[in-house]
């Protein structure tokens, strides 16, 4: 169910991918204990991404609806083909399962090690379980995951045999020294295939325009050079609905630490590599 990257109707150009969004409905169900989403539907974000040259978004599985991807999977059928996914599973989640999420769009599950209703239970042994039907179908394993984990992740990563991507910088935070292990195991990810998302920059203790990021995020493209990704978070669930970051903020600190050639070469080029693939057995 690929497709050739084409321009978007009425926004001539625009082929750019925002790596990092999340769609919500407010009539679906949530988790208990964790924050209730305002409605958040697909149009919304791409008309703001289509905006700014846009056009392929990287829908991810927001913790609040866990193993649930009905919200996710209606917006991927919407878009017939356009958009990719990556889900949440069941570490027993069978292959028809497997099959119909990727037929929908998805190309990955993820891990959240972070949010209060993140991942229950040793995320290894689940990954362990996953791992072969994950390769194959091309998925990769996405992480959302502190500095302090990336050593023992890219000891997974090696043990899997499955690539992973990191959410938000890797957790590579503004506060971290230079000479913090976790640079050391961020480029162990790197060199073993891991890719890497240039996002959730109010997650990363800088404040915005996030210049005290800038090092950081050039470090890390250093590192992973074309398995770079960028994405905007939208719609920002660390803010209030009335206070939500502007689209082109999140993207600010990427061109101003890379330059501006190089940030549209991240957005037009390197996501197609890991998003567009079919590999249904």
């Amino acid at each position: 169910m690929s497709e050739a990257l084409s321009p978007t109707p009425g926004m001539p150009g625009a082929t750019g991918w925002d790596c990092h969004v999340h769609v919500f409905d407010a009539a679906a169900p949530v988790q208990p204990g964790h924050y209730r989403p305002a409605h958040r539907p697909l149009a919304d974000i791409e008309a703001l991404a289509g905006a700014h040259g846009v056009r392929h978004l990287v829908l991810v599985q927001p913790s609040v609806y866990g193993c649930d991807n009905g919200v996710m999977l209606r917006a991927l059928r919407e878009a017939s083909g356009r958009h990719r996914g990556v889900a949440v599973v069941e570490a027993d989640v069978g292959d028809a399962a497997l099959d119909e999420l990727h037929a929908a769009g998805v190309r990955g599950i993820r891990f959240n090690l972070v949010s209060p209703v993140g991942h229950q239970g040793d995320a290894g042994d689940a990954l362990r379980a996953l791992a072969p039907r994950l390769r194959v179908r091309g998925w990769h394993v996405q992480w959302y995951a502190r500095a302090a984990d990336l050593a023992r992740l890219a000891v997974l990563q090696d043990e899997a045999g499955v690539p992973f991507v990191l959410d938000h910088l890797a957790g590579l935070h503004a506060a971290l020294p230079a000479t913090d292990p976790a640079w050391r195991a961020a480029a162990a990810l790197a060199a073993g295939g891991a890719w890497i998302k240039l996002s959730g920059w109010y997650r990363l203790q800088a404040v915005a325009p996030y210049a005290a990021l800038e090092p950081a995020i050039a470090r890390a493209a250093e590192l992973f050079g074309t398995r770079t990704l960028w994405g905007s978070d939208w719609p920002h669930t660390s803010f209030s609905p009335e206070a939500l970051p502007a689209y082109e903020s999140t993207l600010a600190p990427v061109r101003r630490a890379l330059g501006d050639a190089a940030a549209a070469r991240l957005l037009r080029d390197h996501a197609p590599a890991r998003y567009m693939q079919d590999c249904l057995p």
